[in-house]
C-alpha cells in the first residue's frame, strides 16, 4: 500500500476484539495490587508481555509524564491508548520496511536512482521522470 501523499500515516488503527480482551487481560496481571492502574515498573512488564522488548528509562519517563498527577500510575483507559498507538506505530514501520524491500530489488540495504525508477515505474508509469528524480532527491538529500 502506497500512501497519497508523502509521509502520510495511515488512518488510526483498530485492535481487533480478541486483541483488545488480551490487552486488558495483560493490564490486569500486571495491575498486581488490584489499584486500577499500573505503577511506572508494572508497565514495563506489560510492555514486555505485548512488544517482547522492556523499554527504555526515556520511554517509560514520556509516559508516566503524561499521567494523571492525581492517580498514582497507568489507568487502563490510559494504558489501551497506549498500546494501541504503539501497536499503530509498529505497524506502520513494518509497512514502511516492506515497501523498502519491495524497492530494494538486489537486497542491498540501500536504494539507487535506478531502484527506484523502476518501482516507481510499476506503481505509477504515468508519473514524468522529472518528478520521481525531485522525490528521490527530497527523500534521501535529507
Amino acid at each position: 500500500m502506497f500512501f497519497s501523499q508523502a509521509g502520510a500515516r495511515p488512518r488510526m488503527w483498530e485492535a481487533s476484539p480478541s486483541e483488545h480482551k488480551k490487552w486488558v487481560e495483560v493490564f490486569k496481571a500486571c495491575d498486581e495490587e488490584n489499584k486500577g492502574c499500573l505503577s511506572r515498573e508494572n508497565f514495563k512488564v506489560a510492555v514486555v508481555m505485548l512488544f517482547g522488548y522492556k523499554p527504555s528509562k526515556i520511554e517509560a519517563d514520556a509516559v508516566m509524564s503524561s499521567v494523571d498527577p492525581n492517580t498514582s500510575g497507568i489507568l487502563l483507559k490510559e494504558f489501551l491508548d497506549i498500546v494501541r498507538k504503539k501497536k499503530e506505530a509498529q505497524l506502520y514501520r513494518n509497512e514502511i520496511r516492506h515497501i523498502f524491500t519491495a524497492f530494494d530489488r538486489h537486497y542491498r540495504g540501500y536504494l539507487t536512482l535506478e531502484d527506484f525508477k523502476k518501482a516507481f515505474k510499476q506503481v505509477a508509469p504515468k508519473l514524468s521522470e522529472r518528478i520521481i528524480l525531485e522525490v528521490f532527491r527530497d527523500i534521501f538529500s535529507s
